[in-house]
């Protein structure tokens, strides 16, 4: 199977994953509010942060592993593969003993500092349940994962995890609906979960008989996994620190309100990942094999992932306060309808999206050492900042605080991937996010035009709206981005050659 047949499977399944995981990602936080309250809803999606810096003792490994099978995939050099899956077990091994170490401290702390009228065994039940299937994923399918998606069968993953998800949901809604307790619907989930880490064990054996763990591991290929391990935290930092600010300084139903807002934002950044995420193991493989090549491709993707991501971005923001007044009617015990807490939002999400492209290609080219220091940096900046902005600011100090780290990291990413990686101008990368800023305040203003934002009062006309302002906005940025920069207008050229030669 070549990579661009892999490359369409893995984004059409993706697609259908993220749109299942949206549909349920829409219907379980409004029912958990509804049917317990905004308090459980903050319980949950707190917990959820929490367990994500716990996962830290498997961060760096995977992200290494993925880094070191590029070549020998690429060359198929199975000897090579096996030599750092073998090396990648012994850490994961180790991994699954220190992660249920800090879970067991975790469910006896955790309830003791979280400001709630939940019990502590509730509170302790909860805790464990929602984190013991990372224990298994750890030690059981970790670094078969990471195989399948060097190899460009991010589709195979892909569709186990939203089959086990749409399964777990679905018994969540049930579950829901009878009012049974929170621990025993996340004691279900648990073991529904687990069936996904044989199905990967058992594909793993039939499809690679090649793959052995009884080698020589290279524990050299996975050396900069400390490395990887900076970056991690510094990314970990960005997305999860907010919440982790917000349950120790204010409350659940604050960190409730939180979560609604970014419920809308990291759903839109997962969809436009997508592409991305289906052509990624190809762009890896490139830079290894043909440097020149990965240049002109990288740079096409940054124009065009850039452009999708401030066009729907920009019907994201205009959209919002309509979102939250639809999703959140009948819910009084706290105010969801914020349009500072959307601006700040988004925000975050335009200036995190400035350096994706830059990011992956430093993990490309495995200089996960050479960038570690300004990682800390970035972390140190959005934890000082947020603290000292929660105290005077509440919420909007969080974000604000998210915001100044943002504003360093993706400068220092831009400059550093195209200097040191590419050994282009970082002018190259600011001129199209500069344009995009410039076309993102011109659809937004359009859309505000065209429609009135209070006319919405139904999820049908939402959809309508929706619908008609992403084409609108994407034609404004797209046709933006065609008429300025060269590179476009010569891959769209491309494109129809390519067309018009098959017919």
């Amino acid at each position: 199977m070549n990579h661009r047949t892999k490359s369409i499977k893995n984004l059409l399944f993706s697609v259908l994953s993220q749109g299942i995981a949206i549909a349920f990602g829409l219907i379980l936080p409004r029912m958990w509010v509804v049917s317990y309250g905004s308090e459980v809803n903050g319980l949950l999606t707190s917990l959820a942060q929490f367990l994500v810096y716990l996962s830290l003792f498997e961060a760096g490994i995977g992200a290494a592993t993925m880094q070191a099978l590029y070549q020998p995939v690429a060359t198929d050099d199975w000897d090579g593969v096996n030599a750092v899956l073998a090396a990648s077990h012994e850490h994961y091994r180790k991994t699954t003993r220190w992660y249920m170490i800090g879970l067991v401290a975790l469910c006896l702390v955790y309830p003791l500092v979280v400001d709630s009228t939940l019990s502590y065994f509730t509170i302790c039940g909860a805790v464990f349940f929602s984190g013991i299937g990372n224990a298994v994923n750890f030690y059981i399918q970790g670094k078969y994962i990471y195989l399948l998606q060097t190899d460009g069968k991010l589709y195979i993953t892909t569709t186990m995890t939203t089959i086990v998800n749409a399964v777990i949901n679905l018994t969540k809604i049930v579950l829901i609906s009878l009012q049974i307790d929170i621990v025993l619907i996340l004691v279900v989930s648990f073991l529904i979960q687990c069936t996904q880490a044989v199905f990967i064990l058992w594909y793993i054996r039939r499809r690679y008989p090649q793959v052995t763990l009884n080698v020589t591991p290279n524990y050299a290929a996975v050396a900069q996994k400390n490395s990887v391990l900076v970056h991690q935290i510094s990314s970990l930092v960005f997305r999860h620190t907010d919440v982790m600010i917000l349950t120790v300084f204010c409350d659940l139903k604050v960190v409730s309100v939180y979560s609604m807002f970014k419920l809308v934002t990291s759903q839109l950044e997962t969809v436009l990942s997508l592409p991305l995420e289906s052509i990624k193991f190809s762009l890896g493989q490139t830079y290894h094999t043909n440097k020149e090549l990965f240049i002109k491709r990288i740079r096409i993707v940054e124009s065009l992932y850039s452009a999708a991501y401030y066009a729907l971005f920009a019907v994201a923001l205009f959209l919002m306060l309509p979102f939250m007044r639809l999703y959140t009617a009948g819910i009084t015990d706290i105010n969801y309808i914020d349009p500072l807490l959307a601006v700040l939002v988004v925000l975050c999400s335009l200036l995190d999206g400035n350096k994706v492209i830059m990011v992956n290609t430093i993990t490309f080219a495995g200089h996960f050492k050479q960038t570690a220091i300004p990682s800390v940096i970035e972390s140190v900046i959005n934890l000082v900042t947020s603290i000292i902005g929660v105290y005077f600011l509440g919420i909007y100090g969080v974000l604000l605080g998210t915001v100044a780290a943002l504003l360093y990291r993706s400068n220092d990413i831009i400059i550093y991937g195209n200097r040191k990686l590419l050994g282009c101008r970082a002018w190259e990368s600011y001129a199209i996010y500069l344009v995009n800023a410039v076309l993102f305040f011109a659809a937004l203003g359009l859309l505000n035009v065209l429609f009135d934002p209070l006319a919405i009062t139904s999820y049908w006309r939402f959809i309508l709206v929706g619908f008609a302002a992403s084409i609108l906005s994407m034609v404004v940025v797209l046709g933006g981005q065609l008429l300025l920069f060269p590179h476009c207008r010569q891959f769209v050229r491309q494109i129809v050659d390519r067309i018009f030669h098959r017919a």
